[in-house]
């Protein structure tokens, strides 16, 4: 049987994006097995959306973490793919994902991550986060990046088999930000990971409302603190939610 590709979307108060996503999701040629919205309690309209998107639909405590831990749990596919709610991904997506975990020394993937806005391209920006999947491995774990560890963040559509997730424990509910790095960090002991030469885009939302500098700044001191040890319940601290 081929592989089949589950789509787990964690959500919490995403009306206002859920839709155009849920779009997106549902033009895939070839089309996901599933596509689960995983919700944390939102107070807006983001489940009646989901309703009426036809897809599995999830409740869970809130925590980004906890959210994709129950999705992954309720997924039915062999693979496991997370898009956030503001993501828009191409239409190939599965094919991508299916063609990039053939090779078995690729235990994970992501995707380019392209932020943009209505009427902006943040090119200096999705370029750092470009960047940042290399350097921050390099720097703070050397020895893994040469053994293929890379590090992916949220907007990068990262994916893996769900046999893989299992085996490394999933996401860790008790980290309530870099879940993803977190979890590259375990995955990289059973395989390489790897960011595809291919683009998805992510809302600038949180860019539009710091401002660049300001948000170059964030995401800089996060991943530097984060890669030094320190908590991530601190660095918890310095990420408003934006939605």
């Amino acid at each position: 049987m081929a592989a089949r590709v589950s789509i787990v979307i964690p959500t919490l108060n995403e009306a206002s994006v859920l839709e155009r996503t849920l779009r997106c999701l549902h033009s895939l040629t070839p089309p996901a097995w599933e596509i689960l919205v995983v919700d944390g309690g939102s107070q807006d309209e983001t489940v009646t959306i989901a309703k009426a998107a036809d897809v599995v639909i999830v409740t869970s405590p809130t925590g980004r973490a906890v959210q994709m831990n129950r999705g992954a749990e309720a997924a039915t596919g062999d693979i496991l793919c997370f898009v956030h709610a503001d993501t828009l991904v191409p239409d190939d997506l599965v094919t991508v994902i299916k063609q990039t975990l053939t090779d078995p020394k690729i235990i994970c993937g992501g995707f380019i991550s392209l932020m943009t806005g209505d009427q902006t391209t943040r090119w200096g920006i999705s370029l750092h986060n470009f960047l940042k999947t290399y350097y921050a491995p390099l720097l703070f774990r050397p020895h893994r990046f040469f053994r293929g560890l890379r590090l992916l963040f949220g907007d990068q559509v990262m994916f893996c088999r769900r046999q893989d997730f299992w085996r490394c424990g999933g996401f860790d509910p008790a980290v309530p930000i870099m879940e993803e790095a977190d979890l590259c960090l375990k995955l990289s002991r059973y395989g390489q990971i790897r960011q595809v030469n291919r683009v998805v885009q992510s809302s600038d939302r949180r860019v539009a409302k710091w401002g660049a500098w300001k948000a170059t700044g964030i995401y800089t001191a996060i991943g530097v603190l984060w890669g030094i040890g320190v908590p991530a319940p601190i660095l918890k601290r310095f990420y408003e939610e934006v939605r």
